[in-house]
C-alpha cells in the first residue's frame, strides 16, 4: 500500500511538473516566487525593526506577483485565479497610491 502510494505520488508530480512543463508553467512558477518574496521582505523588515512593519517593497512584490498570476490565470482560462488576482491587484495598486499620497503630505508637513 505504501509503495503504491509512493508510485502514485511520483506519477502525479511527474505529470504536473515535468510532462506538462511549458512556458506558462514556468511563468506561473516565477509569478508565485514573486508573490512569496513579499512575505520574506515583510518578515526581514519586521525582524530588523523589532515590530511588525509592511515595507513598500511588500506592495511592489504583491503587485508584480499578482499581475503575473493574473496574466497566468487569463492565459490558462482559470476563473478562480482571474477573479481573485483581479481584485487583489486593484487593492495592491490602491495601497501603493495611498502610501505615495501620504508620503507627499508628510514631506510637505516637514518642509513647512
Amino acid at each position: 500500500m505504501l509503495i503504491q502510494f509512493g508510485q502514485d505520488l511520483h506519477d502525479y508530480l511527474y505529470d504536473v511538473f515535468i510532462a506538462k512543463f511549458d512556458f506558462w508553467l514556468a511563468f506561473g512558477l516565477i509569478a508565485q516566487l514573486f508573490f512569496t518574496a513579499r512575505f520574506l521582505v515583510q518578515w526581514i523588515s519586521s525582524e530588523r525593526a523589532g515590530k511588525s512593519v509592511v515595507p513598500m517593497a511588500f506592495w511592489f512584490f504583491s503587485m508584480g506577483g499578482g499581475v503575473m498570476t493574473l496574466v497566468y490565470g487569463i492565459a490558462k482560462r482559470e476563473p478562480i485565479i482571474i477573479l481573485g488576482q483581479g481584485l487583489a491587484t486593484v487593492i495592491y495598486i490602491r495601497n501603493i497610491m495611498l502610501i505615495w499620497k501620504n508620503r507627499g503630505r508628510n514631506s510637505e508637513t516637514l518642509s513647512n
